[in-house]
């Protein structure tokens, strides 16, 4: 067992004797970034550890949840790096296409102008503009977290490189045939005034109203119930059941749709459900996507009856109207015209809606572009399926599954001005062609309006930051990535995605691990959001208490896949760890802690010595499965009592005797305590990175340790050693118990006899500091005997306690107990009671009954021991 670490040069007098986070950390942070530890180079004969940030959305500032997700990859990255990988994490940010086209049109409003009024050329150097002077927040943020990126290779997914590699990638999909142009229904948001996919549309439950309309006269009227009355003015049929027997006669016929003069045909189509309300359903190709299909299978027409801002386009009264006035007015027309058989108010159903604005969004018919992604996501299927891509925690991998075994082509184009324009170009005469990143267009053709969904461009992302479509030294050494992180909310919005463009673009799957958590939530289980006032900004918590203890607090509710509550609390909690860590630091080093040279041989060592190096390697394999596993709370709860419980609250005290006798075995403790500190520094960096390098620089020398070697299993147990001060743990803890329960005050002495087994014998001067127990004198006199074990503790109370006094209390509660005991038992024996009591109440009883015996038990157990 030796250590390889610089000459000590500790000084505990470069240690302030408080903590003061927010005076280490910017500093720190600073000389970290300078010095360059966390650069990666792709020269590097060193294996590569590649992990790419989920890029946050530029309009915003990191939430608890970045934090949450942060503190993870951090965490990795630190320790693949200590371990000698060439670790890249690679940062950035997405250019968020309908967001940020929000926000600057918001900000553009506040000025009495749109971006119409502007254009699009000069609204776009507006983004750019606010991009430049509003971007920096989030990597302020990242810095304050203490995030170890590389910020040379900071990337935007707007950047020249970045869009060359959108272009790239989406020649060759139109070329394999794999993008295609198509009407179809879309979600469409009309206050954004485009398109959006499925995952971006929230769906709540909303009050609404149910109407039922008589359409067609005497034999042929049928009954259709909606709550979207206005779209009723571009239904091109009805629709029944082939097989049910009320509508039979009608198929293939015509009735009259009223409102509108148009007659309309019933059609028997196997998706309408008999049993559901009337059994028929109105068809509105235009507007619904069911609809559509129905539609396409009786080559129905469809009529677009709205704007884009889902204004009634249908001539006629309603014509100009907004959709929900316009819902009113047919629903009181119908009602004028005897149309109305039945109104159902309230309805509650769940209506979709704008993830970005909130705006109720309108089912529509539309001419979008769209990737065909059957073969892709049979390829990003199989690539889990057959092992080349793992997820953490596997039992999330049937999510994936079910999402991309169903997935349905995919609605790329987005009508917006603020994103990566559609390479595609159409000729005077009609001609359409895809330019590809080094082709020009031909002179007066037209480039298509529309704009790439943000998805399309975060898809690439593993690789295009990485210099592809060129084959860069970079891609060479860093992709595929070895870990994806992120949230399980995303296996359908970005996981997927990235899986079916990175097989198709390079071949290969863009990471080799998929490790998902949940969401960040308040003490009380509840989503943190606005609208529930409980969003709490992490920089908040990380000035009031500092960043390691919000990073320390995450890491322990941090289990793979799962909802992580977050209180102020448990940061408060982890503050007081820092403190501690900090506080027996500073003891050990003023008592001497060292690093210089080679442990001693384990013959050498105290008991008290080999126990806590046996526990330390076997902390270090411990806390190696933790890691590799993700099991970020398992491993911060192993760290925590290892360093506070067993290394402070036992080992520091029990060493305390050696220190003050000096001598080798005092040297001896030193080195053994500096190790155990230099190591246990190292195991806690990539969780709490500032408290743990001032610390580590400080006891060994060192440079910094975010470089230094990660701590190894050194294999050396010793279960003799573990077990004798298992016992003396023992023992003090039942002798603290006992003073405890007579009230004897922490800091009072007390002597005492003490009868030690062979094992313990050699720790009694220990036993006696940890215990403040002095020495029997001549008038000794023993009022307590506890017997632990085969040791016996007798103690002299006699100055520390009125013992008869004592003796009257426990002999009174011991009657109390018993009493306590003989009521609750004579229920339990009547059966007339047990027969007709509740259950509740008879499990009550039950409960009391065995409290009531422990009580007793310990009662008269805490009176032998006082009698002795």
């Amino acid at each position: 067992m030796t250590d390889t670490h610089r000459p000590d040069s500790a000084d505990p007098t470069t240690l302030p004797t408080t903590f003061v986070p927010v005076e280490l950390e910017g500093e720190l942070y600073v000389r970290w970034v300078a010095n360059g530890y966390f650069k990666a180079d792709e020269t590097s004969d060193k294996p590569a550890y590649t992990v790419v940030i989920p890029p946050p959305n530029v309009t915003g500032r990191l939430h608890m949840g970045h934090a949450y997700e942060h503190t993870q990859i951090d965490a990795i990255t630190r320790r693949k790096r200590m371990q000698g990988f060439e670790t890249l994490w690679q940062p950035g940010m997405d250019h968020a296409g309908i967001a940020t086209q929000n926000v600057v049109e918001r900000e553009l409003a506040k000025e009495g102008l749109s971006r119409h009024d502007l254009g699009r050329e000069a609204f776009e150097q507006r983004v750019w503009q606010w991009k430049a002077e509003s971007g920096g927040a989030i990597s302020d943020q990242m810095r304050r977290l203490g995030d170890g990126v590389d910020w040379d290779r900071e990337r935007f997914t707007m950047d020249e490189g970045l869009s060359r590699a959108v272009q790239t990638i989406f020649k060759r999909l139109y070329d394999d045939g794999l993008i295609y142009r198509a009407e179809r229904i879309i979600n469409w948001c009309p206050r954004c005034a485009t398109a959006i996919s499925d995952i971006e549309v929230d769906h709540k439950d909303l009050d609404g109203e149910l109407v039922s309309i008589r359409y067609g006269e005497g034999d042929d009227q049928i009954l259709v119930a909606t709550t979207r009355a206005e779209t009723m003015l571009g239904d091109t049929a009805v629709a029944v059941h082939p097989d049910d027997p009320r509508y039979s006669h009608l198929v293939g016929r015509e009735i009259e749709l009223p409102l509108t003069g148009r007659r309309i045909p019933v059609v028997a189509d196997e998706h309408v459900d008999p049993e559901f309300g009337s059994g028929a359903v109105k068809v509105t190709p235009a507007h619904d996507p069911n609809d559509f299909e129905i539609g396409q299978r009786h080559s129905l027409p469809s009529l677009t009856v709205m704007d884009d801002h889902a204004i009634i386009t249908a001539p006629g009264p309603f014509q100009g109207l907004d959709r929900l006035e316009a819902r009113s007015a047919v629903v009181a027309a119908l009602r004028a015209d005897g149309r109305i058989v039945a109104e159902k108010r309230p309805y509650i159903h769940a209506v979709g809606h704008c993830s970005r604005c909130g705006t109720v969004i309108e089912p529509r018919l539309s001419m979008q572009w769209w990737v065909k992604v059957a073969p892709l996501a049979q390829a990003a299927g199989d690539a889990v399926r057959d092992g080349r891509v793992a997820i953490h925690p596997p039992e999330l991998a049937g999510r994936y599954f079910d999402w991309v075994d169903n997935l349905r082509d995919w609605n790329i184009s987005r009508q917006l001005w603020w994103g990566h324009r559609i390479p595609i170009w159409y000729s005077p005469t009609g001609e359409t062609r895809c330019v590809g990143a080094d082709e020009t267009a031909p002179d007066g053709w037209t480039q298509d309006p529309d704009v790439l969904d943000t998805w399309f461009s975060s898809a690439l992302w593993p690789f295009s930051t990485m210099g592809w479509p060129d084959q860069t030294d970079a891609l060479a050494k860093f992709y595929p990535n070895s870990a994806l992180f992120t949230g399980y909310d995303l296996l359908f919005f970005w996981i997927a995605r990235m899986m079916m463009f990175g097989l198709y673009a390079t071949g290969q799957s863009p990471f080799t691990e998929i490790a998902l958590h949940g969401m960040v939530r308040d003490k009380h289980g509840k989503k943190m959001s606005k609208s529930f006032g409980n969003v709490v900004d992490p920089i908040e918590w990380m000035d009031s208490y500092g960043t390691d203890a919000l990073r320390f607090a995450l890491a322990r509710a941090a289990n793979p896949g799962t909802d992580a509550p977050i209180a102020e609390e448990s940061v408060a909690g982890s503050r007081n760890f820092t403190t501690k860590l900090w506080n027996a630091s500073r003891f050990a080093l003023l008592n001497g802690a060292t690093t210089t040279g080679p442990l001693p041989a384990a013959e050498d060592l105290s008991v008290t010595d080999r126990w806590i190096l046996s526990r330390l390697s076997a902390v270090i394999a411990e806390a190696d499965g933790y890691y590799e596993d993700y099991q970020f709370a398992k491993l911060s709860e192993c760290l925590y009592h290892f360093a506070w419980d067993e290394t402070f609250d036992w080992y520091l005290e029990l060493s305390k005797a050696v220190f003050a006798q000096g001598g080798p075995a005092s040297d001896a403790s030193r080195r053994v305590l500096g190790h155990v500190l230099d190591t246990l520094l190292r195991l806690l960096h990539p969780l709490v990175p500032f408290v743990t390098e001032k610390l580590w620089t400080t006891l060994t020398g060192g440079e910094s340790v975010v470089i230094a070697t990660w701590p190894q299993d050194s294999g050396f147990r010793d279960p003799a050693a573990e077990a004798t001060v298992a016992q003396v743990q023992h023992l003090v803890t039942e002798v603290r118990r006992f003073r405890s329960e007579q009230g004897v005050r922490t800091s009072q002495r007390v002597p005492a006899e003490l009868e030690l087994t062979d094992a313990l014998a050699g720790r009694e001067a220990a036993i006696r500091q940890l215990l403040r127990l002095d020495p029997p004198t001549d008038a000794f006199h023993s009022t307590a005997t506890l017997p632990i074990g085969e040791s016996r503790v007798s103690l002299d109370l006699s100055q520390a306690i009125d013992v008869d006094a004592e003796k009257r209390r426990l002999e009174k509660d011991l009657a109390g107990a018993l009493k306590e005991i003989e009521a609750a038992a004579k229920k339990l024996s009547n059966d007339s009671f047990l027969s007709k009591a509740p259950d509740d109440i008879v499990a009550g009883i039950r409960t009391r009954h065995q409290n009531a015996e422990l009580d007793a038990d310990r009662i008269r157990e805490q009176l032998a021991m006082l009698l002795g």
